[in-house]
């Protein structure tokens, strides 16, 4: 299932024109106005009926409104402005008719995989991704031959239609994808920019997982008599369960490792509330023996894509992070939140618990909390409409002598995209020649000039003599343990 899996559970939706929550035959996809090859296709990749976001959207989007949508990462948003968008294209003409403005290149990366897989019903449909971290003079020739849908950072779009290499006369969707965290990175002016590039008559689709008063700043800039979409927040207590652990300045990076001693989570993803306190963090976390990884604004690209790629092939035991740096991550199996400080704004701490107990998996949300904290734990509690579970800290004891480690381990090949390395032939290699199951390997990630496979923690040196003394599509290669 791709990440924005139908089948998820979220909160009721509510919208101008959308009723309650309706049985199962109103939310088949059937019921919308579709061609059969695109029915057909989402009934392949296995769309059965529509999540709440979707039931509500995609009947505005279709008819052809502007559209204001309040939905989370796992909610079904990216087939709620995909399917849209990819209706209104005329695949005939080369010209780029849908732009769709992303806050980070992880996020740019995952919708243009999902259009591409909600346009496999259609003829000959280009996507194309344009951010920045990456030389633009490929991007540019890629443009040149021509992309019906360009998704994209806003800095990178404004870069190419300042240039002249993308070309946005013929437009008739723009999309701005978790619109608040591109203003909580300061992209308010690019995006703003961007719409001014567009076509008057196009059709914006604007989706935002909070309502910060810059979004009703850009709908009146340039939406045209929006329709909203809410869809309220809220968590199956049954699928998350919550605890707080309240805890002292001096006693909360170490508690850390005592959730995770007692809790045993295959991956984490703890939250911080600054840079510093995510590189404290981890330093401790390393002295404890834990796996365990940061993501923040100060990491270069490359560095943020391989750090991204171990923790999301359960190579990785905690991923240490900041909000900004972990918008738009698509984590699936993810066992744990920890709250390692409690967010300052309570929208925040539903959309970072939200990250765990996904599809029909249960998760667990921790969070610490010193007295100085008290008033934003009221606020969530406030907002959840419910007191908070508190457990004391000397309650944590290990649960295993063994140490805690990431059941896989990432295998770095050099050689990529840029080689014509497909994930297929990286499998074929492991399971034929080199004589391993293919239970033994997880993910494979495939960049421009490296490959990245995940293999079981115990055959991590095998996996990389076989492919240092084998040869993968005909040709030697060179791989090291990540």
């Amino acid at each position: 299932m791709s990440k924005e899996s139908p089948q998820m559970a979220t909160g009721p939706a509510t919208s101008e024109a959308a009723a309650p929550a309706a049985p199962a035959a109103a939310s088949a996809f059937s019921r919308l106005a579709l061609t059969p090859a695109a029915l057909a296709n989402l009934e392949q990749l296995g769309y059965l009926a529509m999540t709440p976001i979707q039931a509500a959207a995609l009947p505005l989007a279709l008819a052809g409104h502007d559209l204001i949508a309040q939905a989370k990462t796992g909610s079904g948003k990216t087939a709620a402005f995909g399917l849209p968008l990819l209706a209104k294209l005329d695949a005939r003409r080369f010209d780029t008719q849908a732009l769709v403005l992303c806050p980070t290149r992880e996020l740019a990366d995952q919708v243009t995989g999902e259009i591409r897989r909600l346009a496999r019903g259609e003829d000959n449909i280009k996507v194309l991704s344009l951010c920045g971290g990456v030389p633009i003079r490929g991007q540019v020739s890629s443009l040149e031959h021509g992309a019906h849908v360009v998704v994209g950072t806003p800095g990178r779009i404004m870069d190419h239609l300042e240039r002249g290499s993308l070309k946005v006369v013929a437009l008739g969707t723009l999309v701005l994808d978790e619109a608040d965290r591109m203003l909580d990175m300061g992209f308010f002016d690019d995006i703003v920019a961007v719409a001014k590039h567009c076509p008057r008559s196009r059709q914006t689709l604007l989706f935002s997982a909070t309502y910060p008063e810059g979004i009703a700043k850009l709908s009146r800039q340039f939406l045209r008599d929006p329709k909203e979409v809410k869809l309220l927040a809220g968590h199956s207590s049954t699928k998350i369960r919550q605890r707080f652990y309240e805890v002292t300045e001096t006693e909360r990076l170490h508690a850390v490792c005592q959730l995770l001693n007692h809790y045993r989570p295959v991956s984490t993803l703890a939250f911080c509330n600054t840079k510093q306190q995510c590189r404290d963090l981890v330093d401790v976390l390393r002295g404890q023996g834990f796996h365990a990884m940061e993501l923040h604004g100060d990491l270069d690209q490359r560095d943020r894509d391989q750090v991204l790629i171990q923790f999301g092939n359960r190579s990785c035991s905690v991923l240490v992070a900041t909000d900004v740096a972990a918008r738009g991550l698509d984590i699936t199996q993810l066992e744990a939140v920890i709250n390692v400080d409690i967010a300052q704004d309570p929208e925040i701490h539903v959309h970072r618990i939200g990250r765990t107990g996904r599809a029909d998996e249960e998760g667990w949300a921790l969070s610490l909390a010193s007295m100085e904290e008290m008033p934003r734990v009221a606020r969530i509690e406030e907002m959840q409409g419910g007191e908070s579970e508190w457990h004391p800290l000397k309650s944590l004891k290990p649960t295993s002598p063994e140490p805690l480690a990431p059941p896989m381990i990432t295998i770095q090949i050099l050689g990529g995209r840029k080689e014509k390395i497909r994930a297929g032939d990286v499998l074929g290699a492991l399971t034929g020649e080199a004589g391993f199951a293919a239970a033994q390997v997880g993910k494979i990630n495939i960049t421009g000039f490296s490959t990245y496979v995940a293999v079981e923690r115990d055959i991590g040196r095998q996996v990389t003599a076989r492919l240092n003394s084998g040869r993968i599509k005909g040709k030697s290669v060179k791989a090291r343990l990540m």
